[in-house]
């Protein structure tokens, strides 16, 4: 089986992550290593660039022309919408779903505290938290953001990011995720592959998590229900209740660029499409998430 991935340290971690589980069927993984516009570029903002897709689009094309038969992404990278003819076959269990601040503690961060990051969503979250944070742009593989810590207070990325690759260090505070919702599918990773490979389907239902499943079907929804690439911040976490066999809850935040408006809300439910639909339909309808798109445009 050829999978298609990004070469930076943490995609190719991810893929052998991938072809692990699938050993364990029998499977042999090969990797085919994509260049996206988004490792070529790491100099303009994510979001100018257009936000979500830019790590995953070549990625998908080598698959649709069977250069690969499975990508593996990071479920934070992968656009609500699946592209005509894949069909995302798998999402494994989740690693830890948290942002991470690095550098020094939150509770500890100064007033004017210099904090760089590549996300909309966590600069405005924390700017919602702490309107005296200043900010810069933060690009990079895992290596790079690193090393660029000693020009700021603090950086910001994902928690999961910093485990995968075995980074240890003491100066590495986890944020709740109440503090500072998560992207949508934070911490997971997505596998495609051909909607008419019915071969690869089979053998990649082997390595779902369900659980997994559930929340980040309810988060995709919501992104989806947003406008797949919703030009604000946005965030989404979904857990299941203990306890209830059915029951998610999904917390979902939509804020200003500034973070100067911050909008919430928390539903229970048990059908992940309904629901994340549902939470996003209430803030842009209900709790003045439109009105927050066209001034955003």
């Amino acid at each position: 089986m050829r999978a298609a991935t990004r070469g930076s340290a943490l995609a190719r971690w991810q893929t052998a992550h991938v072809a692990d589980l699938l050993s364990r069927g029998g499977s042999i993984v090969d990797e085919v290593i994509v260049s996206t516009v988004g490792d070529r570029d790491t100099s303009t903002p994510i979001h100018a660039m257009g936000g979500k897709g830019v790590f995953v689009k070549e990625v998908q094309a080598a698959v649709l022309d069977g250069r690969a038969d499975i990508a593996v992404h990071s479920g934070k990278d992968l656009p609500a919408e699946t592209p005509d003819g894949l069909v995302l076959a798998a999402v494994p269990a989740r690693a830890d779903v948290r942002d991470a601040l690095i550098g020094i503690a939150w509770d500890d961060l100064p007033t004017g505290a210099y904090v760089a990051t590549g996300s909309v969503r966590r600069r405005a979250q924390l700017a919602w938290h702490r309107p005296d944070l200043r900010f810069s742009e933060l690009r990079g593989n895992i290596a790079t953001r690193l090393e660029k810590l000693v020009d700021f207070d603090a950086i910001v990325m994902a928690a999961a990011a910093i485990d995968r690759l075995g980074i240890e260090r003491d100066d590495v505070d986890r944020l709740d995720a109440e503090l500072i919702v998560p992207q949508v599918a934070q911490g997971a990773l997505a596998i495609e592959c051909r909607a008419d490979d019915h071969a690869t389907i089979e053998v990649l239902a082997a390595i779902e998590d369900a659980p997994t499943r559930r929340a980040v079907d309810a988060e995709r929804a919501f992104l989806q229900e947003l406008g797949g690439d919703c030009d604000l911040p946005a965030g989404a976490h979904a857990v299941l209740i203990p306890g209830a066999a059915d029951d998610i809850e999904l917390v979902a935040i939509l804020a200003a660029l500034d973070g100067r408006v911050l909008i919430r809300e928390r539903r229970l439910g048990s059908d992940p499409e309904a629901l994340g639909r549902a939470v996003a339909r209430h803030l842009l309808d209900d709790a003045g998430g439109t009105d927050l798109l066209a001034d955003a445009r």
